[in-house]
Parts: C-alpha cells; sequence; structure tokens
C-alpha cells in the first residue's frame, strides 16, 4: 500500500504493521526479480551458450568438415610455448585398420633401369614398405533365382514332383533376408527413412516403393515376435532392469488427434554377458504402463525421477533405484542460472557429485566386490556430507529457483540416490538406458513419426534387436543377415540359440 508521509498513522503498533508489510512485499518482488532475471539467464544460455554438460561417449553435432585435426593448420597465439613432452603427447595416432577386412595387394615396382646400381650391379629386394587405404565399395545388387527341379515319369503320365518351395524370411516378396537386413540396418540404426532408402534402390533399377517396404519392414517384424517374446522373459529375471522412456507421435492412433504424443518405453538388463535391450510402444506415459511392464519383474530397478516408477517400486517391493546423472543435470542449470563469472552453490553440488563420478572411473575396471568396497571408503563419507550440505541449503535458498529446484528433487530421493553404494553391481545412473535409447530419438529427427500404432510396434521391435545386437559386440547388418537365413527354419523351442551372443564369429 502506498501511502504519502501525512498519511502514516501515528500510532506505532499500526506503524509497525505497515513496515512489516512494506518489508515482506519487498522480499516477495526481490524473490519475482530474481526468479525472472535467472530465468532470462537461462533462456539466453539455452539460445547461445554452449552445452556445459558433455559426456564422454556423444559427439558434438556440428560439420565435422570445418575442424581442423592436422596441428600444423592451426594458428599459434603470440608468446604461445608448447613443451616438446606435451607436443608428444598430443600427437594424434591413427588407429590400424581392422585386419579381418580383406586386402589387395597392389605392388609398385622399380623398373629393371632404376634397379641398377651406380657400380654396375643390380639391386635385390630386402623388404617393403606397406601404406593402407580404406577402398570402400558401393552395395553390390544382385538377383538370386530359386530354382525347384521338376521331374516326371515316363511311364506314367500323372506322376510329376516338384521340388520343395525354399524356406526364405519374406515367401512371395521381392526382397530376400539379406536387402531386409540392410533396409532396416540403414532405418533404423542409421536413421535413413525408406523414402530415401526407395530413391537409392531405383538408381539400381530396383523398383521398392516405400510402400512396398514399409509392408516388408512390418511383416519382418512380426517374424520377429518369438525372440521378442524370449527377451521379455529374460528381461524380467534380470537382477538389475534400467528403464527410460521418451516420446513418439503416432498419426493414426484411436482417440487421439496426430499432434497428440504416445511413447517409447526401453528396457535394459539381463544376465551377464547377455546384454538385452526391448523397446516398448504405449499410447500413453501413465503408471498403469510401467505397472504392465514390470508386472513380473523382483529385481532392483534403475530409472530417472519420474514418480510412476516410484509408485511401482514401492507397490511391488522393488529396489529401487534412481539416476544420479539427473541431479547432476539439474544442478548444472542451476549453475547456467547464475550471473555469469560468478560461482556459488550450484559449483559447490556438482563438485560434490564430481567426487562421486570419480569415484565410479576409479572402479570402472574392477570387480563389483572392489567396487563396493571403495564405495564404502569414499562415496559413502561423500555423500554424508553432501546430505547435511543438501539440508543446510535448503534452508537458505528459494524454492522455486533452478537451484531450490535441484536442492529439493535431490533431497526427495535421496534414499533411491544413495542406495547404489549397497551393491557393486548396481550402477551409478541410468545411462544406459539413455544411450539405448539415443538412436531413437536421432533416428526420429528424419522419420518424424509412425504411420499407425502397427508401424510403432514394429520400430520397438527392431529398434531394441540392433540395439541388443550392438550391446553385445555383433554389427547390426551382420547379425540380421544372419538371423535371417537362420530364422525360418529355426526351432522355435531353442529360440535363445538366434540371439547374438550366438552368433558365430
Amino acid at each position: 500500500m502506498d501511502l504519502a508521509a501525512n498519511q502514516l498513522p501515528d500510532d506505532r503498533v499500526t506503524l509497525k504493521e505497515l513496515l512489516k508489510n512494506c518489508l515482506q512485499r519487498e522480499d516477495k518482488l526481490k524473490q519475482q526479480i530474481h526468479s525472472l532475471l535467472e530465468a532470462l539467464r537461462l533462456e539466453k544460455h539455452r539460445l547461445y551458450g554452449a552445452s556445459s554438460e558433455k559426456s564422454p561417449d556423444q559427439s558434438e553435432l556440428f560439420d565435422e568438415a570445418d575442424t581442423f585435426t592436422d596441428e600444423s593448420e592451426a594458428v599459434d597465439e603470440p608468446g604461445a610455448a608448447v613443451s616438446t613432452e606435451t607436443s608428444k603427447k598430443q600427437t594424434p595416432t591413427r588407429k590400424p585398420l581392422p585386419p579381418e577386412l580383406p586386402r589387395v595387394r597392389r605392388v609398385i615396382e622399380l623398373s629393371e633401369a632404376q634397379r641398377q646400381c651406380s657400380c654396375g650391379c643390380t639391386l635385390v629386394e630386402i623388404g617393403e614398405d606397406i601404406s593402407e587405404q580404406v577402398d570402400i565399395i558401393p552395395a553390390q545388387v544382385q538377383v538370386i533365382q530359386h530354382v525347384r527341379k521338376k521331374y516326371a515319369c515316363k511311364a506314367c503320365e500323372d506322376t510329376i514332383k516338384l521340388a520343395p518351395t525354399p524356406q526364405v524370411l519374406l515367401p512371395k516378396s521381392l526382397a530376400s533376408g539379406n536387402t531386409m537386413a540392410y533396409v532396416i540396418t540403414s532405418k533404423y540404426a542409421d536413421g535413413l527413412p525408406l523414402y530415401r532408402l526407395s530413391g537409392i534402390l531405383d538408381r539400381y533399377g530396383i523398383d521398392m516403393p516405400r510402400q512396398t517396404l514399409s509392408e516388408s519392414v512390418l511383416r519382418v517384424a512380426q517374424r520377429l515376435s518369438p525372440l521378442m517374446d524370449h527377451l521379455d522373459q529374460q528381461l524380467m529375471n534380470s537382477p538389475l532392469l534400467c528403464m527410460d522412456e521418451t516420446r513418439v507421435q503416432v498419426l493414426n492412433e484411436p482417440d487421439k488427434t496426430p499432434q497428440s504424443n504416445s511413447y517409447m518405453w526401453v528396457q535394459r538388463g539381463g544376465p551377464p554377458g547377455k546384454t538385452m535391450i526391448r523397446f516398448h510402444y504405449d499410447p500413453g506415459r501413465s503408471t498403469d504402463t510401467a505397472k504392465r511392464l514390470l508386472a513380473d519383474f523382483t529385481g532392483a530397478l534403475m530409472s530417472d525421477g519420474y514418480k510412476s516408477y516410484r509408485e511401482v517400486a514401492k507397490a511391488n517391493g522393488l529396489i529401487h533405484l534412481c539416476c544420479w546423472a539427473h541431479s547432476r543435470r539439474k544442478f548444472i542449470e542451476a549453475q547456467k542460472a547464475q550471473p555469469k563469472g560468478k560461482t556459488g552453490k550450484a559449483d559447490m553440488a556438482v563438485n560434490f557429485i564430481a567426487k562421486l563420478y570419480a569415484v565410479e572411473k576409479q572402479t570402472k575396471t574392477g570387480d563389483a566386490a572392489q567396487r563396493h568396497c571403495v564405495r564404502q571408503h569414499t562415496s559413502v563419507p561423500t555423500l554424508n556430507q553432501f546430505h547435511q550440505w543438501l539440508l543446510k541449503s535448503q534452508q537458505h535458498v528459494p524454492p522455486k529457483t533452478a537451484l531450490g529446484k535441484a536442492v529439493n528433487y535431490t533431497l526427495a530421493y535421496w534414499p533411491e540416490l544413495s542406495k547404489y553404494t549397497d551393491n557393486g553391481d548396481w550402477p551409478i545412473d541410468n545411462n544406459p538406458a539413455e544411450n539405448a535409447i539415443r538412436p531413437f530419438v536421432i533416428g526420429r529427427k528424419n522419420w518424424l513419426f509412425s504411420n499407425s500404432q502397427r508401424g510403432a510396434k514394429a520400430s520397438a521391435t527392431l529398434y531394441g534387436l540392433i540395439e541388443t545386437a550392438k550391446a553385445n559386440g555383433k554389427e547390426p547388418y551382420g547379425y540380421l543377415s544372419w538371423l535371417f537365413e537362420k530364422l525360418p527354419g529355426a526351432d522355435l523351442q531353442n529360440i535363445d540359440s538366434l540371439m547374438p551372443w550366438n552368433m558365430p564369429e
């Protein structure tokens, strides 16, 4: 309330109450100004700033041709001095080409005249100098003819026998198993939409419209349903399951507009040496979906802070682990919201979390027992210090600021965040699931949406199979080509024999 000096009350009690209200109003305005400035700094950082949260296994998205890789092309700044030892350490070394790739020798000889020494003798061969270059040959297109022999009896005109129909992946289709392996790998591993693949085939004179390719992909996904059932069963028996979800747009979905979002859920688990990744399509992101996907699971669940996971874990009696990368991400946001050039509480929180990750890096190559021991001696004391710091900071940080949200989120999920130290096999974050779902997110930028639920379910099947192959060290095309050759005549009672870890080297 704004009052002129001559309107101020004479009563001291009333005046004191008025002053108190003014101070409260001033504090509220200061908080609003702080929030607005924070929001402004965050928005400016999103628009113009570089990402400060970098993962060592993620590449920057830029035009690689614009970067320098040769040190001789870099410009030295005035007065800059580089020691010989430092320059040697930074000299890039070329990784040798895989030894299993075939080699074509192109021998370069000296002429007869050049092999004559000035002393009159003829030079003799003492060795050779070999340099290698990668030589990529475009896809080779060929036609496979399935020739079925016919036989007849010369004496009996009614007896005619025909050789059996070949066992192929897609009967009555122009596409062989290798062709479908190429198409599926290009779309689901490399992110090429089907209309581009149709154009590539057209350059070879092959008429396969996008609709034909799409229907073929859907039919292949249906044939893979026994493998998906096997993955579902094995995942539910896993000691640890990582889960995440991301949106997907489906145009023709019952009772939903084309602009609405559906979701692709991912699960990653499996026994030691057999990493399994499974995608599930669902129209929603509700607790009912999480409950259905975890109905038969009894192990430890790693996820982000999405409330549905917490509710299902509590209802089913699961051990619930929460992702430290998500907590760190919120403090990184708070860092960006700080005034430029200043350090604050967000930096302290990031440093605490960095200490936790340093322990994980130190024990990365060790076994579970060693990791558990180091965590108990190093990570647990750090967690205790961080927890006390969070409780103290919570009393002084406005809850609606970026830092306040980060502090409150971390404290709200503290039991789940700190639980990982109880077992050396449990991860500190949900990065395994996020890494599995990343190819789907990148591919979505190219194909944008699914046309139907059938297409979304087929995508879930094929993304899961390809990511499972990659997680077990198998090249996707090589695995799919092998699988599509074996699948038509396979014994479905022994479906595990078709999984990537059983593929011959």
